[in-house]
């Protein structure tokens, strides 16, 4: 036998007893299946769908079968068991559940459960893992140059966000809809909003700044300034007075190379690109010595609040480190922008006050002077303000549609057109457009707005935003094989509120989140799994929803996370979820949903998820921002400077949310606050010139970022001094509008309490007008239950603004006397002794005892005049004191609340010495002085009676009367002649007001009625 023939015999030898082997594993594993028990599969799915359900509102699971693996035993789970958040002690827990269920012969197998192609136990997110099950993937930093820092904060949140690129989007906005050849909102009108609307109301006042304040960039593709106004300044030319100059030292300006910037058309058709219509501005950097400047100065049109934006050339050579100072009314604040990321599209700076007219104090600088030579600084247009759409649509159909009804499959773009529509803008603010028509203004190129090629406006909209996402990061290692703005994004978010609907309105629908792994070969560039966008998604829901339980709502549905492919989920190529918050259709979420209390922990919670996610992610520490402070007071010391003092503000569910130090911002006058102070303890001193009032606000800082800012504290020097006011800030209240609920009939009354915005509302489009539960949605413009009048959707609501001791001071000054002032808690808690101050000025704005969502849950939140601000006025007024109460509810809420005892009708009546008599006593907001004993109160004026931008709506003021014959009235309201005012002379003084002093329209009007006030108080 030769060597040939003995190694075919042993191959086919090795061969044979492999095949025995074979056979005798598949022999042994059918025996055993055989001697499972048959109904096993059923009760595993039963005690899974229990074990899921407590987790998270789902279907039930069904186990499609159940195999051996060796001496493991795998049950194979449906789809719907994927849903659920993991986590390891409940992993273990079903495992021994599972195993238990097994016969006595089987107790030693090992047991796996698999759904989706995936072990339970891969599915707990990375950082809820033992350190020993952990795995992370390879430590990366933040970019040591990201697109923008912010170089006049006084604090770096090194364990927040620095260094991170965030992209985050706001639902829907306004389109242009082909079939009706018109502009219209992509959801139903209902509940008092629209989704397009109303998830801005979390991203723009919440989010976008909670993440920036922990020290991120953050993009997006719809305009973020609510402003009106835009002002367009640029090299190519201004349509206004405003001007661009260069000043040139060593370095001199010159014409860059390519395409630049230029707003030359009052409005953008088909796929023109204003980013390609224009030129730009180039010159090369030094590291030291005399600069060369680019300024741009606005002639800005009315004053007030505007977001800054800049635009610039990237190319190969350009510097990491343009210095950009944009001077405004608050002083100067620096940044510095890389510009080798980031150009030919409109850069974000911040929101800056700006006054009137083209001045010096108003200006955007650009430098040469980045420290490194040889570089590039280049310079094109710069934005200011939000302005009003600038993208015309129009179309030519074959038809007119009759119903208004979107699909993501609509196929109208193949239609043959016959009749004409001409094209027109939307004649709305921008921020209220989809991101497509931004994207447009913004120079994206139109293959990632308009994938239809302008044909479908509602999937392109869509469909772009995850493109949009891409194209920021094309040329980084997140997506290295694409063209892009070379943005290194870390993660990109979809904020959406259209989480389903139940049959029953009472019935909450809750949180949903939305992720996808089955694209991309399952990976991200860097070879890290998609599953991170799971992981993304399981930690901010589960923050979402566990805040929400904890703080307001313990019934809130933890919906599912489903791993499906919808285009905001899917498109990004890095981790990205979409979230469906809640349903803006359902009325017992939008009890809560309408709520400012519940869109600042929501926003907060997706923060920290977020924050959290990331930290993982990267392997860093992290720490949450702090709250902001409260128990603020001001006084005044005898060297001519004023103390302000504070207290932090702990977080009961973030236990690193913890203040280090203190960031005090400082007002003059009517200017603006500047950058900051930062202080280590919770006081501060300030040195006051007489004839000013300064105004403070301070934010809470540690190495997680900073938070959002106080209240706002004021105080001022008469220069000839009649005495010193104590004013005191009681109006802090933000909540949801009145609602009310039947078996039949249920909404929101907002004509009887619009309820009151944190700063405005740029959601609200009016009052709702169907009622009726049983009402059936039969098309976007006929909504049933919860359809809306549309009568404010392009006006931006006054709000809370925090800010009230600085106007009635300005009177209080102007009318002799100084002022100091205090937050309400302070004097509730005793830090501030009222014996030193003889006259009290109490701002009560809209406060009154206010619930959260459907009530009986939480504590009654606001009260006007609580058991400790009652003692303290009660204590004042024993020693003679004197004090002036203004307020929508200073009667009603200590008469006519659930809640009122005949104690507080007593304070009412034996010490403020007033009785209430109505609520709604006026519509007009129109009130008048009569003849009285005091004369000084004679006069008519006006008070902001309807929603609007400049001052919060008073809908419901109280009509009140002296309580005995020492007391007058001295104000009516004009329409109903019901009493508005009055005053009490006694063994002290009072002076009671039925509407806030603050409402008044004009200052003319409230410094001749402070004057009178105080000429009262102060009288003999």
């Amino acid at each position: 036998m030769n060597n040939h023939t003995i190694h075919c015999l042993a191959r086919y030898a090795g061969q044979y007893l492999l095949g025995l082997f074979i056979l005798s594993g598949l022999s042994t594993a059918n025996s055993a299946a055989q001697t499972l028990p048959k109904d096993l599969s059923q009760k595993a799915a039963t005690y899974l769908s229990t074990w899921a359900k407590r987790r998270a509102h789902v279907g039930n699971v069904s186990v499609d079968s159940i195999r051996m693996t060796g001496r493991k035993v795998v049950f194979y789970a449906d789809v719907t068991l994927s849903y659920i958040p993991m986590r390891e002690p409940d992993v273990k827990d079903a495992l021994l559940n599972l195993s238990a269920m097994l016969p006595k012969s089987y107790r030693d197998y090992s047991v796996e459960i698999r759904i989706d192609g995936q072990s339970i136990s891969d599915l707990v997110p990375a950082a809820y893992r033992t350190e020993e099950s952990k795995k992370i993937d390879p430590p990366r930093s933040g970019s040591d140059h990201p697109l923008i820092t912010r170089l006049s904060s006084p604090a770096t949140a090194k364990h927040g966000l620095n260094g991170r690129h965030i992209a985050l989007w706001q639902s829907h906005g306004l389109y242009y809809e082909r079939k009706l050849g018109r502009w219209e909102w992509q959801r139903a009108r209902t509940f008092g909003t629209v989704e397009d609307l109303y998830t801005q109301s979390y991203v723009l006042p919440y989010l976008v700044p909670m993440l920036e304040r922990a020290g991120a960039n953050v993009l997006l593709p719809r305009e973020r300034d609510t402003q009106g106004v835009e002002i367009i300044i640029d090299n190519d030319g201004c349509r206004n007075r405003s001007t661009y100059t260069e000043k040139n030292a060593k370095m001199a300006w010159r014409a860059g190379e390519g395409k630049g910037f230029a707003h030359l058309r009052d409005r953008y058709t088909g796929q023109e690109n204003p980013f390609r219509e224009g030129t730009y501005r180039a010159v090369e950097s030094i590291a030291k010595g005399k600069e060369s400047t680019a300024e741009w100065t606005p002639d800005i049109p009315r004053a007030g609040r505007y977001a800054v934006y800049v635009s610039y050339k990237t190319l190969p050579n350009s510097t990491e480190e343009a210095l950009y100072t944009v001077h405004h009314k608050g002083g100067s604040t620096r940044f510095a922008v890389n510009q080798r990321m980031g150009g030919g599209t409109w850069i974000y700076l911040g929101h800056f006050e700006f006054d009137r007219g083209r001045n010096p104090s108003g200006r955007v600088v650009l430098s040469n002077l980045t420290g490194r030579g040889g570089e590039i600084v280049t310079a094109d247009g710069v934005k200011i303000g939000g302005g009003k759409g600038n993208i015309a649509r129009g179309v030519t159909l074959d038809k007119r549609a009759t119903t208004n009804v979107h699909s993501a499959s609509s196929t109208e773009e193949d239609e043959a057109p016959t009749t004409p529509y001409p094209s027109e803008t939307s004649g709305y603010p921008r921020f209220t457009e989809a991101a497509r028509y931004w994207m447009q203004w913004a120079g994206v190129p139109d293959s990632i707005y308009s994938p239809s090629g302008g044909k479908n406006d509602y999937t392109d909209d869509y469909r772009g935003r995850g493109k949009w996402v891409n194209y920021l990061a094309g040329g980084t290692s997140a997506n290295p094989q694409e063209p892009g703005l070379g943005i290194p994004i870390d993660l990109s978010f979809a904020f959406h509120s259209d989480a389903g609907t139940t049959t029953n309105d009472s019935t909450m629908v809750g949180t949903l989140g939305i992720f996808c792994t089955d694209v991309y070969d399952g990976v991200f560039a860097d070879g890290s799994t998609r599953y991170a966008s799971r992981d993304l998604t399981d930690m901010v829901q589960s923050s979402i929803v566990h805040d929400v339980r904890t703080l307001y709502e313990p019934r809130w549905r933890r919906r599912a996370m489903w791993n499906r492919p919808y285009s905001e989920a899917r498109t990004p190529r890095v981790p990205a979820m979409l979230l469906e918050l809640l349903s803006h259709q359902n009325f017992a979420d939008m009890r809560l949903g309408l709520d400012p209390r519940f869109r600042f922990t929501v926003s907060r919670a997706i923060y920290k998820g977020m924050l959290r996610f990331l930290a993982n992610r990267y392997g860093r520490k992290y720490a949450v921002q702090p709250l902001p402070v409260d128990h603020m007071q001001l006084r005044f010391l005898r060297e001519g400077e004023a103390e302000l003092s504070w207290r932090a503000v702990q977080d009961p569910l973030e236990p690193t949310a913890e203040a280090k130090q203190y960031i005090v911002y400082i007002r003059e006058g009517d200017g603006a606050f500047d950058n900051g102070t930062l202080v280590s303890k919770p006081t501060f001193r300030h040195a006051q010139q007489p004839g000013v009032v300064y105004s403070y606000q301070v934010t809470a800082v540690n190495d997680g970022g900073e938070s959002f800012p106080s209240e706002t504290l004021s105080a001022g020097r008469a220069k000839q001094e009649r005495g010193v006011v104590m004013v005191i800030n009681g109006f802090d209240r933000v909540s949801a509008p009145d609602d009310f609920s039947t078996d039949s009939l249920a909404g929101f009354t907002d004509w009887t309490d619009h309820g009151v915005p944190y700063i405005n509302d740029i959601s609200y489009i009016g009052s709702m007008k169907e009622f009726r539960r049983s009402a059936q949605w039969t098309d976007d413009d006929a909504a049933g239950f919860g359809d809306s009048r549309s009568n404010y959707d392009t006006v931006v609501i006054a709000g809370n603004t925090f800010d009230y001791p600085a106007l009635h001071g300005q009177s209080i000054l102007r009318a002799g006397y100084s002022f100091v002032s205090c937050s309400n808690e302070a004097v509730e808690d005793q830090m501030v002794d009222l014996k030193n101050y003889r006259i009290i000025d109490l701002i009560l704005g809209k406060q009154r005892r206010t619930k959260m969502g459907r009530g009986g849950v939480t504590p009654l939140q606001f009260e006007a005049f609580s058991r400790g601000m009652q003692r303290a006025l009660t204590d004042h007024c024993k020693r003679g004191g004197r004090i002036f109460v203004s307020g929508a509810y200073v009667g009603s809420d200590l008469f006519n609340s659930p809640q009122s005892t005949p104690a507080d009708q007593f304070f009412a009546t034996n010490t403020l010495h007033f009785k209430w008599r109505v609520g709604q006593a006026s519509s007009t907001g129109q009130v008048r002085g009569i003849v009285s004993p005091y004369p000084a109160f004679d006069g008519t004026f006006e008070y902001y009676a309807e929603p609007n931008p400049d001052g919060y709506v008073v809908e419901s003021p109280d009509g009140i009367e002296p309580a005995d014959e020492s007391g007058h009235t001295v104000m009516r309201y004009a329409e109903t002649r019901i009493s508005a005012g009055v005053v009490y002379a006694g063994k002290y003084r009072t002076c009671i007001f039925g509407f806030p002093f603050e409402s008044i329209k004009k200052a003319s009007d409230r410094d001749r009625i402070m004057q009178s006030v105080l000429g009262f108080l102060d009288g003999n």
